[in-house]
C-alpha cells in the first residue's frame, strides 16, 4: 500500500538536520509537509498525468542513505567564466571569477546559501514568484526538495560572462529527483544564465522530478535565461520555472524541452511592476509513447507589461506534446500587451498533438493576441524538396528546421542557439 506523506515527518526532520539547515526552513518543511493532502494536483489542461509517480519519495535519501554512483560526471572546463556542477544531489564543481566574489556575486549550493546567507534566502524562497501551498506539487517540492542552487546579483552589477549551471542525473539512482534552483538579480542587474538538465545511464524503475525554478528580478534588472532539459525516460517530471518581474525588469527566457520521459510543466512569468517585459521562446519534441504538457503562462499584473510567447514542437511516432499558452491581463494593467504563437507540427499519424491558446483580459485598453495550429508536414514542401534530389529522411529535416527556426534565431545567446541545435539534431536522428 502506498505510504502516506505524512508518515515522512521524522525523516524530513532528520534530513533537515543532517543539512544543517537554519529554523525557517524547517518550519516551512513542516508547513509544507501539513499540507500535501489538502491540496490539488496542478491544472495542466488536456493532461492526464495523474498515476504518474511524481511523488514516489525515496525515504533512504532524507535519512541520509542515498549511495551514489561511482560514475561521476565529466566535464570540460574551457575558461573562467562562472560555473556550477551537480551530480545528483552531490555539487561536485563551483567556479566563480574572483572579481565577481568581490562585487558580491554567490554562485552555490542551495543547501552552503542556506547555512551563510539564511536571511537573503529566506527573503525569496518560495514567497514570491512559487508559493509552497500553491498546489499539491509544490507543497511536496517544499517537503522533500533533497539539492539545488542559488545564484544572487548585487545591486547595479552587470555580470558579461554567461552563468553555467549543469545538473546531472544518475540514470541508476533511485532516489527522487527534487531540485530547487533560486536566482535573485536585484535592482538594475544583468545576467545570462545557461542551465542543463542531463540524464546519464538508464533504468528500468521510472522515478519522480520535482523541479522548481525562481527567477527574481527586481526593479529594472535583465536577465536572459536559457536552458535544455535532456531528463531521461525513467525521469516522470514536474516543471516549474516561473519569473517575478518588478518595475521595468526583463526576463528572456529560451527552453529547449527535449527530455525523454513524461512531463508535465509550468512556464510562468508574473509581471508585477509597471514597464515589466517577459520573452519566452520554447522548442519541444516528443517521441516515443512520451507525453509532454506544458502550460506557459504570462499574468500582466501593472500597467505597461509586456508578455510574449512563441512556442513551436514537433511530434514523432507515437509521442505527445501540448502547450497551453495563457495571457492574463489582470484589471488595472492598462496599456499591457500580452501575445502568443504555439505551432505544433506532427511526423506520424500516430503522433498527439494540441494547441490551445487562452487569453483572459479584465482590462480594456490593452493589446492582446494570438495564433496556434496543428498539422503536419506539408506535402507540396516535401514534393518539391525531394524533386530537388533530396532523400525523403533529408528533406523533412529540412522542413523541421524550418518549422523550428523562428524560435531558435530568436534565441540571444548564440552558443546556445547552435547547442540546441545540435541536441534537435540528436533527437530527430534517435
Amino acid at each position: 500500500m502506498k505510504k502516506d506523506l505524512m508518515e515522512y515527518q521524522e525523516a524530513v526532520n532528520v534530513f533537515s538536520a543532517l543539512k544543517e539547515e537554519p529554523a525557517f526552513m524547517l518550519a516551512l518543511r513542516q508547513q509544507a509537509l501539513a499540507k500535501i493532502n489538502e491540496l490539488a494536483l496542478p491544472q495542466i489542461e488536456r493532461a492526464k498525468f495523474h498515476r504518474w509517480p511524481l511523488l514516489a519519495i525515496d525515504e533512504d535519501v532524507l535519512n541520509g542513505q542515498e549511495t551514489y554512483s561511482e560514475n561521476v560526471a565529466s566535464f570540460d572546463q574551457i575558461d573562467n567564466h562562472p560555473m556550477f556542477v551537480q551530480q545528483d544531489s552531490q555539487t561536485i564543481f563551483e567556479q566563480l571569477p574572483q572579481h565577481l566574489i568581490e562585487q558580491g556575486v554567490v554562485f552555490t549550493d542551495l543547501f552552503t546559501a542556506l547555512q551563510e546567507m539564511p536571511e537573503l534566502v529566506e527573503q525569496y524562497l518560495m514567497t514570491k514568484a512559487v508559493p509552497f501551498d500553491e498546489n499539491k506539487l509544490t507543497a511536496a517540492h517544499m517537503a522533500f526538495l533533497n539539492s539545488g542552487m542559488f545564484l544572487y546579483v548585487p545591486k547595479n552589477v552587470v555580470v558579461e560572462e554567461p552563468f553555467e549551471a549543469i545538473f546531472y542525473h544518475n540514470g541508476d539512482s533511485k532516489a527522487h529527483f527534487y531540485k530547487h534552483l533560486l536566482i535573485v538579480a536585484d535592482t538594475n542587474s544583468e545576467l545570462n544564465y545557461l542551465e542543463r538538465f542531463i540524464s546519464q545511464g538508464k533504468a528500468a524503475k521510472e522515478i519522480a522530478g520535482n523541479i522548481v525554478v525562481e527567477v527574481i528580478a527586481k526593479e529594472g534588472a535583465k536577465v536572459k535565461y536559457s536552458a535544455i532539459d535532456q531528463l531521461g525516460e525513467n525521469v516522470a517530471a514536474y516543471m516549474n520555472r516561473r519569473g517575478y518581474l518588478m518595475r521595468d525588469a526583463s526576463i528572456d527566457w529560451a527552453l529547449g524541452v527535449m527530455n525523454d520521459g513524461n512531463i508535465v510543466a509550468d512556464f510562468d512569468s508574473d509581471l508585477v511592476g509597471v514597464g515589466s517585459h517577459a520573452e519566452v521562446k520554447i522548442v519541444a519534441i516528443s517521441a516515443g509513447k512520451q507525453v509532454q504538457a506544458i502550460d506557459t503562462r504570462v499574468t500582466n499584473k501593472a500597467s505597461y507589461s509586456v508578455g510574449h510567447i512563441l512556442q513551436h514542437g514537433v511530434i514523432r511516432e507515437k509521442g505527445t506534446l501540448t502547450f497551453n499558452g495563457i495571457g492574463h491581463i489582470i484589471k488595472g494593467a492598462k496599456q499591457a500587451d500580452a501575445q502568443q504563437e504555439s505551432r505544433v507540427l506532427m511526423l506520424s499519424d500516430q503522433a498527439r498533438g494540441d494547441a490551445n491558446p487562452i487569453l483572459l483580459i479584465d482590462e480594456n485598453e490593452v493589446t492582446a493576441g494570438h495564433a496556434a495550429s496543428v498539422g503536419r508536414v506539408d506535402p507540396e514542401e516535401m514534393y518539391y524538396l525531394m524533386s530537388r534530389g533530396l532523400k525523403k529522411a533529408d528533406a523533412e529535416r529540412l522542413v523541421i528546421r524550418g518549422f523550428l527556426g523562428g524560435v531558435l534565431t530568436a534565441i540571444p545567446i548564440k552558443t546556445v542557439q547552435q547547442e540546441l541545435v545540435d541536441v534537435i539534431e540528436g533527437k530527430l536522428n534517435a
